[in-house]
Formats: structure tokens, C-alpha cells, sequence
């Protein structure tokens, strides 16, 4: 595989690699293009084709990459130092860049499983707005002349009984009112209409003792006063002066 010239400019530097995402995504890369086991990596090998491959690409300017071969120079110069007598005590340096690796790489293969998941629902639900369904009118429904009588018949049951309402005539007593206004006249000169009427009127007796009232105030023998809007209705005997 070859790789890509980055092109150079006077701009601040800004990496943006389709094949490489980073320092560990270019190593894993030459690690896998060789097909070399990531548990038992020729350091020494690695260290100097990602030297030579960041100076391809350019980015030998990138804070990144250069502490990732600084890196990988450490780990080559550990392994080129003669090991200890005892041998249970040596650590392998690529011990940690191996997890790292690792680590990667199964972060990736999960990234990529979302992207593919993630394409598959797009294809499966694309996105836009589908329209709904218009509603489509009812079929007519075939009905015969003895189904629409009964239909008739269970609404006439669900109708309510008409109420009929009986007017019975009451009877005014005009007279008998107004023998009891003469009789309370008789003795005061003013009385208010509550007076005349009593504690507990009947629509009949408050009728009654109007057109009582109104005869007698058109007769003279009465006068009919009110002291301001809803006020007290006053009841006065005329004079016989007035009244003849």
C-alpha cells in the first residue's frame, strides 16, 4: 500500500487522513499489513518504517505522532539492553504498547459495527415524512325495509316521555284584599306593602293585593308612594277631602 503525500501550505497544521485517525491507527496498520502478531512485534522493525511513514505523510510536525515515535525509540533501545540474570523480574517494554493495541482495535471494531448498524437502519428506516393513509369512506351498507323499521322503532323506545303539564286557574281574591287593606287603613294613616301582604305571600295573594292596590289608588280612597329605586313601597289613606 502506498502512502499518501499530505500537501504542504503556509496554513496552521491541521492533519485530516482518510486511511489514519491517529498514531495507534497508523501503527496497528503497519502492523497488520505485514501480518505481524500484535503480542510479538518487531520493534525495532515498526519503529523505523512509522519514522519513515510519518515523514511521508508529513507529519513529523504532529504532537501526536512524534511522542509515538519517541515511544516506539524507547521501547527499541530498552530491548536492545542486555536483560537481567533473573529473568522472572524482566518486563517486556511492548508490554504496554500491546494493551494499548489491543485496546484500540477492539474500540474500533465496535465503532465499526455501530457505522454498519447504523447504515442498515438507514436503509431500512429512511428518514423523511411519510404521508398517512387518507381515510377512505365507509362502505354503503345494504339494509332492507323491515331493518330500517326496527332501527325506527328503537328510537322512538329511546325517546323520552312526554311530560304534559296541567294549568289549573287559581282563583284571585281581589275582595278579600281589599276588605284587609280598608281594615288596615282604618286604624294607621301609612303602611308599606310587606305589611299588607304578610309574612308568607302566595303568588295569588301578592296579585290580589295589587289589583287591590291599583283600584283603590285609581278610586282616590289610596295613595302609592316609593322613597327612592327598590325602595319601600308605601301605602297612604287618602283624606276624605282627597278622596271626594
Amino acid at each position: 500500500m502506498t502512502l499518501p503525500t499530505a500537501p504542504t501550505t503556509d496554513r496552521p497544521f491541521v492533519i485530516q487522513l482518510e486511511e489514519f485517525s491517529g498514531p495507534l491507527d497508523l501503527l496497528l496498520h503497519l502492523i497488520r499489513e505485514q501480518e505481524i502478531e500484535i503480542t510479538d512485534i518487531p520493534i525495532g522493525r515498526i519503529a523505523d518504517q512509522f519514522l519513515a511513514a510519518i515523514q511521508v505523510l508529513k507529519l513529523n510536525e504532529a504532537a501526536d505522532y512524534l511522542e509515538m515515535a519517541a515511544y516506539l525509540l524507547r521501547i527499541k533501545i530498552l530491548m536492545l539492553l542486555p536483560r537481567p540474570l533473573d529473568a522472572e523480574e524482566w518486563e517486556d517494554p511492548r508490554a504496554e504498547l500491546v494493551r494499548r493495541l489491543l485496546e484500540y482495535e477492539q474500540i474500533r471494531e465496535v465503532v465499526g459495527w455501530m457505522l454498519r448498524q447504523a447504515g442498515e437502519r438507514a436503509d431500512r428506516f429512511p428518514r423523511g415524512l411519510v404521508p398517512e393513509a387518507p381515510e377512505l369512506p365507509p362502505p354503503p351498507v345494504e339494509v332492507t325495509v323491515d331493518q330500517l323499521l326496527q332501527a325506527a322503532e328503537r328510537l322512538v323506545d329511546l325517546l323520552p316521555a312526554r311530560v304534559t303539564h296541567r294549568v289549573v286557574p287559581r282563583p284571585l281574591d281581589t275582595e278579600g284584599a281589599t276588605r284587609r287593606l280598608q281594615e288596615m287603613l282604618r286604624d294607621r294613616e301609612q303602611l308599606e306593602l310587606a305589611e299588607l301582604l304578610g309574612e308568607r305571600p302566595t303568588i295569588t295573594d301578592i296579585i290580589s293585593m295589587l289589583i287591590a292596590l291599583l283600584e283603590q289608588a285609581r278610586l282616590g280612597t289610596i295613595g302609592l308612594s316609593q322613597v327612592g329605586g327598590f325602595g319601600p313601597i308605601l301605602v297612604t289613606r287618602a283624606t276624605a277631602h282627597e278622596a271626594a
